[in-house]
């Protein structure tokens, strides 16, 4: 046995320890964790609050249903239903923001009519954080679940992974907001500091190294990578 992959409890830790076993952290939760700790900022708890209450509104009121409805006919908005954030994964939160946005009209015209609901509308600031969520993690959106697969090979993914993550994904871009550009290096200074260890660091390139489908340099493998998990 070269290693065992576990996530962060203390009793995995333990036991690997105590038998001398290589540890590796899961890829997938590491990144979860890194997610959650970029989101933890006072103007993304605010706005992710303002939108629950707001589903929320939605998800009990028949009327303000159909009314969507309604409207998304008459705008030529997608018929799609909102959706609401889940604490244990990252991606609903995402998703959650992402639905707003795209039925951001209906959902203001049909908030703005109730004087109880009226204080839910989005305003300029709340969108702007929405917009710099989306732009910093959306691009993530697909890594969690492809590097989290048991039915497959994923450990000589992670190198050329991190590695597409510093060059490109998360990368200082001159569109950023200052919210996005925090939560990008927030995000890649996590995982780089999980996977920093040398013998991590070892082991991450062997893997990488005897994986046939990775013949070429760490970009050429990441910009691979990437296409393939992002396909359809």
């Amino acid at each position: 046995m070269i290693c065992m992959t576990t996530d962060s409890g203390a009793n995995m830790v333990k036991a690997l320890d105590l038998n001398a076993w290589t540890r590796l952290q899961c890829f997938g939760h590491r990144l979860h964790l890194a997610i959650e700790k970029s989101a933890k900022d006072p103007r993304v708890d605010r706005t992710v609050s303002i939108l629950k209450k707001m589903v929320s509104a939605f998800s009990f009121s028949w009327k303000k249903k159909r009314e969507l409805a309604r409207l998304q006919t008459e705008m030529k908005l997608p018929p799609h239903k909102l959706i609401t954030d889940s604490p244990t994964r990252w991606g609903s939160k995402l998703a959650m923001i992402e639905r707003v946005l795209e039925q951001e009209k209906a959902i203001s015209e049909i908030l703005k009519a109730d004087k109880k609901t009226r204080c839910l509308v989005p305003g300029y600031n709340e969108k702007d954080v929405m917009e710099s969520v989306v732009k910093a993690l959306g691009p993530l959106r697909d890594f969690t679940d492809a590097l989290s697969g048991e039915d497959y090979v994923s450990v000589s993914y992670v190198k050329p992974v991190l590695h597409l993550f510093k060059e490109h994904l998360l990368k200082a871009d001159d569109d950023d907001t200052d919210l996005s550009g925090e939560m990008k290096m927030t995000i890649l200074n996590y995982l780089t500091d999980k996977y920093k260890d040398p013998k991590t660091d070892e082991l991450l390139d062997m893997a990488s190294l005897v994986d046939p489908r990775f013949k070429r340099n760490t970009v050429s493998r990441s910009i691979f990578i990437y296409l393939h998990i992002t396909e359809p």
